[in-house]
């Protein structure tokens, strides 16, 4: 059930504190996901035959480039799906990579490259982010063959209206209303548009089913512990994870330092990748958080930072999420993983915006930093 204004509690605290304290929407979000997956899988199977008839012939063509794109959050979906996603294409010469619109307006001859069919798999929350637009028509402009599949969260955006004016090239793949974020940060529209575009690509109702067990389990029994981790005095913070789970810790990195309005800083690394430099910003102050794979190969590398850095006895506190902790149950693929190991760290950025009296749902009232990113000038391309 999604949660609703007649709820006592949203994330174990009340809804009017919550309220006074700027956290309703952030805490509804949060809460609210396991709910909305369902929701959107339920979706999916009555959108699933149109979706299939825009795909199926891109996904016939041999040399088929599908290219995953947004900014910020949005783009992290692409980046910790990709890898994955290219083991499903079903021929040899297709691939799939993640390339932020960011970057694709700054520097587009760069990336877009006239000589392969293209699918630009573009996200946006509330589809009017300037670069996400620029980016659309950057690919329509260098691209003779290319189609958009737009994964957005908002009905009225500019996305949508794409999708509307060129229904020839373009697919709109819409998520619930409610997955439509109304606080700053995003929570409920990543985890939605990351589901979706497993559901598009990698469809597996049985692991879906579980994915949703574990985050209930979460919102259920860990609540205490994840408040515990945010009462601790950091004043830097560290995500680690590989693979897919890297993307999900950039994701986590970006979220805390939203939320906490920066005043803690925040980074993301692998564990491998940790030693080679940042490893240097381990003190008395930072509190590590490991996102441990479900491979049992991958998972060694884990285990063997997670022990030099207990020796190390450097940080203030270092913990690890691993599924067998959680709830027991069949292993999950780390792309998959992903999805209750990025609630649990959304959760842990609220309960920390909270102890430090940071309004969640706007913790930058200031204005510096938007819900809808402003103050993009696009200069066109020349031809």
């Amino acid at each position: 059930m999604l949660a609703t204004d007649n709820t006592a509690t949203l994330m174990q605290l009340d809804v009017l504190q919550l309220k006074q304290a700027g956290a309703y929407w952030t805490a509804r979000e949060i809460q609210q996901q396991p709910a909305l997956w369902l929701q959107l899988a339920q979706q999916h199977q009555q959108f699933a035959a149109e979706l299939d008839a825009f795909l199926a012939p891109m996904l016939a063509l041999p040399q088929l480039r599908i290219i995953f794109t947004g900014a910020g959050t949005s783009a992290y979906i692409g980046q910790a799906l990709a890898a994955h996603i290219q083991q499903q294409l079903p021929l040899a010469g297709q691939r799939a990579e993640a390339i932020s619109s960011t970057d694709l307006v700054s520097h587009p001859q760069l990336y877009l490259t006239d000589n392969v069919p293209t699918l630009l798999v573009s996200y946006g929350r509330s589809g009017n982010s300037p670069e996400s637009i620029a980016a659309i028509e950057l690919a329509d402009q260098l691209l003779t063959d290319c189609r958009h599949l737009l994964i957005s969260c908002n009905a009225k955006g500019q996305m949508a209206l794409y999708a509307q004016q060129h229904p020839q090239r373009s697919q709109l793949y819409l998520m619930p209303p409610e997955a439509h974020d109304q606080s700053f940060a995003m929570t409920s529209s990543f985890s939605c548009m990351y589901l979706a575009t497993l559901l598009s690509f990698s469809p597996d109702n049985s692991v879906l089913e579980q994915v949703i067990a574990l985050a209930q389990h979460i919102l259920q029994h860990k609540l205490a512990v994840i408040q515990t981790q945010a009462q601790q005095p950091c004043q830097r913070m560290v995500f680690l994870g590989s693979g897919p789970l890297k993307a999900i810790a950039q994701e986590a990195a970006l979220k805390y330092l939203e939320l906490t309005a920066g005043k803690i800083l925040s980074s993301f690394e692998t564990p491998l990748g940790f030693r080679h430099g940042p490893k240097s910003l381990v003190d008395s102050s930072t509190q590590i958080l490991v996102l441990q794979s479900s491979s049992s190969y991958s998972q060694q590398y884990d285990r063997d930072l997670l022990a030099e850095l207990q020796r190390d006895n450097q940080a203030l506190s270092l913990n690890s999420l691993q599924q067998q902790a959680l709830l027991d149950g069949q292993p999950l693929a780390d792309v998959w993983l992903g999805l209750p190991f990025v609630l649990w760290c959304q959760a842990l950025a609220f309960y920390k915006a909270l102890q430090l009296n940071i309004s969640p749902d706007n913790p930058c009232p200031g204005g510096q930093v938007n819900r809808v990113v402003q103050g993009v000038t696009l200069y066109p391309l020349p031809e």
